[in-house]
C-alpha cells in the first residue's frame, strides 16, 4: 500500500511539474486536476495536497532553465506579488473549508473559463521586455498587488499555486512578455507562500497520505525540469496557444466530474 501511495504521488507529481516547468505557472492548477483524475481524490484533498506540495522549493530546477534562457524578474515585483498573494491565500482558504464539494468544482471550472478567455482575448498584446535604454520596463505597484492579491485568493480557495492567475494577470492584462511573467511565476512558486493556506487545510483535516505527498514533491522536482527545458525551446506565441489547450482541457475535465 505504501509502495501504490509513492509511485501513484510520482505519477502526480510528475504531470504535475511538466506542466508547471512547461508553462512556468507554479504546479497547483494541474495538481488539482491530477490529483482528482489519478488519485481519485475529493476536491477538497485534491486542494490541500496542492498546497502541501507546493511549500517546497520544487520549482528550482524549472527556475535554473529560465535563468539559463535569458529570463529575469524584478526583485521589487516579486515583493508586492508576494505581499498580496499571502493576504489573499489565507483569506481564500478560510472561506473554501466553508463551502461544499460542488460549489468549489464549479467556481474551479468557472476561474479556469474566466483565465482562457482572458488569454484568447488579449493574446500577442504584450509589450517589449525592456525599454528602450535596455532597462526593464516599470510596472505600477498597485497593479503588481493586485494581480498577487487575485492569485492568493484564487490559490487559497481553489487549493492552486496561483501561478495561473499570476502569468494571466502579468502577460494578458499587464502586458509583461510570456517568459518573462513564467520566470515570475516560478520564482513565486519558491516562496513557500502557501504556508498559510496549507496549514488551514491540514488542520481541517483535507490531506492524503505521507507517502503520496512524498512521491508528489519527488515528481514535481523531476516533471518541473523537464518541463522548463522543453519551454525554453518554444517561441512565446506558441506557448500562449499551449496554456490555453491545457487550461481547456482542465476545465473540461473538472466541468465532467462536476456535473457526474
Amino acid at each position: 500500500m505504501i509502495i501504490h501511495d509513492l509511485l501513484a504521488g510520482i505519477v502526480t507529481g510528475l504531470a504535475g511539474g511538466l506542466t508547471a516547468g512547461l508553462l512556468g505557472v507554479s504546479p497547483g492548477g494541474g495538481l488539482v486536476v491530477f490529483s482528482v483524475l489519478l488519485l481519485g481524490a475529493g476536491q477538497h484533498v485534491a486542494q490541500g495536497i496542492s498546497l502541501v506540495a507546493q511549500v517546497p522549493p520544487t520549482s528550482l530546477t524549472g527556475i535554473r532553465r529560465y535563468w539559463k534562457g535569458g529570463n529575469r524578474t524584478p526583485m521589487r515585483w516579486i515583493a508586492l506579488l508576494t505581499v498580496g498573494f499571502v493576504t489573499g491565500g489565507a483569506a481564500g482558504a478560510l472561506a473554501a473549508n466553508h463551502v461544499a464539494e460542488p460549489a468549489l468544482r464549479w467556481t474551479y471550472v468557472a476561474y479556469l473559463v474566466a483565465l482562457d478567455a482572458m488569454l484568447i482575448l488579449r493574446g500577442g498584446r504584450d509589450k517589449p521586455e525592456h525599454d528602450a535604454d535596455g532597462a526593464t520596463r516599470d510596472i505600477s505597484w498597485l497593479a503588481l498587488l493586485i494581480v498577487g492579491l487575485l492569485a492568493g485568493l484564487s490559490s487559497g480557495f481553489l487549493g492552486i499555486g496561483g501561478g495561473l492567475a499570476t502569468v494571466v494577470g502579468l502577460s494578458a492584462v499587464l502586458g509583461v512578455p510570456q517568459h518573462q511573467a513564467q520566470m515570475a511565476s516560478l520564482v513565486m512558486s519558491l516562496i513557500p507562500t502557501t504556508i498559510p493556506s496549507a496549514w488551514i487545510y491540514w488542520s481541517e483535516g483535507s490531506l492524503a497520505s505521507w507517502p503520496v505527498l512524498a512521491g508528489v514533491i519527488v515528481g514535481l522536482l523531476a516533471g518541473t525540469d523537464l518541463g522548463a527545458r522543453a519551454a525554453n525551446r518554444i517561441d512565446r506565441a506558441t506557448l500562449r496557444i499551449a496554456m490555453i489547450f491545457f487550461v481547456s482541457l482542465m476545465a473540461v475535465y473538472m466541468t465532467f466530474k462536476a456535473l457526474w
